[in-house]
């Protein structure tokens, strides 16, 4: 089953690219998915024997052009009932709260169990298609042990509107976390290229050269100290862009890396300086300490603003409650 479409050129669109022409045609679809069916043979020009390949092909006025939309294909992930945190949900999109310890798309060491499992399970019958496959469509992650709020599309539109937003940095993401030490100054905002690390290839680093443009802004919210010695500071990030392991990496390169961040703060790892309640607090922490808290946006289809909020999980209120004596 399939679903055809016949599109004529007029004199305005005279000279356009084929893909725009199909994109200004067929505005549910994103420019991407128009330029893989061209490249897969799905348009034709009628009264023309075989198909186009070319996305760039320039087009003339009277042309008929037949865009073939194949039925989505099944994804290939297996659909599993796993509990979800649904916090909004319509026909277009859902916006989950993740928890810590789930992977949000299948990949090698984590086949399963993940994220995109679950939805394909709670979202069944409602997704229309990404890219041509009936999953969920992605527009942003957040680390296997970082917990909160992740947006998702259920279909094409949805999920081109989503990524212009992420492209142009109009999402609004804070996240809550909890560094060690206090960084000086307070607030301030940390800016620097992050690319993998030149010899450690499971981490990222800040780099003067090559690797993406990256900026966060962070703020304190409560200091934590012992006798003299800092332990830790909550504090909330706000992100300018969305790069892998970015508030990791840009506290970890001011000197203030999240407590029990495995990668880059060598999780247990804690000053002799520190001693009872507190030490024992921040190294039973084995996980960062990283919470996305805020989610704000425009929804794609309707344009209404919408703004979320998750509260701090279980296990990072419980380690600052423990600190709460060493407020100041």
């Amino acid at each position: 089953m399939s679903d055809m479409f016949q599109i004529t050129v007029d004199t305005e669109q005279a000279g356009f690219r084929l893909d725009k022409l199909l994109a200004s045609a067929l505005p549910d679809l994103s420019r991407s998915r128009l330029q893989a069916l061209i490249k897969e043979g799905q348009v034709a020009l009628v009264g023309t024997p075989g198909t186009i390949k070319s996305p760039s092909r320039s087009v003339k006025p009277g042309e008929v052009f037949s865009v073939n939309i194949p039925m989505p294909e099944e994804a290939i992930p297996a659909a599993q009932d796993i509990p979800l945190d649904v916090i909004f949900e319509d026909e277009h999109l859902i916006v989950i709260n993740k928890p810590a310890g789930m992977v949000v798309h299948p990949a090698p060491g984590s086949p399963d169990g993940t994220l995109v499992n679950a939805l394909l399970h709670h979202c069944a019958g409602s997704l229309s298609g990404i890219g041509g496959v009936k999953r969920p469509g992605i527009v942003h992650r957040i680390d296997k042990e970082t917990s909160g709020l992740l947006i998702m599309a259920k279909h094409d539109k949805a999920h081109n509107g989503l990524a212009e937003q992420f492209a142009d940095h109009s999402i609004e993401r804070l996240y809550s976390a909890v560094c060690k030490g206090h960084p000086v100054p307070p607030s301030g905002r940390i800016e620097g290229n992050i690319a993998r690390h030149p010899v450690d290839r499971k981490r990222m680093a800040v780099t003067k050269s090559g690797g993406k443009w990256a900026a966060t802004h962070y703020r304190t919210i409560k200091h934590y100290q012992q006798a003299g010695t800092p332990l830790a500071s909550l504090i909330e990030c706000q992100l300018e862009t969305g790069r892998t392991h970015q508030v990791r990496v840009h506290m970890a390169h001011i000197g203030h890396p999240l407590v029990g961040d495995p990668v880059y703060a060598r999780a247990g790892r804690i000053s002799g300086k520190i001693k009872g309640r507190a030490r024992d607090a921040l190294a039973a922490f084995k996980r960062q300490a990283l919470h996305a808290r805020v989610l704000g946006f425009l929804h794609p289809i309707t344009g209404e603003r919408f703004k979320f909020e998750s509260e701090l999980p279980y296990d990072m209120k419980e380690m600052l409650e423990a600190l709460d004596r060493y407020a100041v």
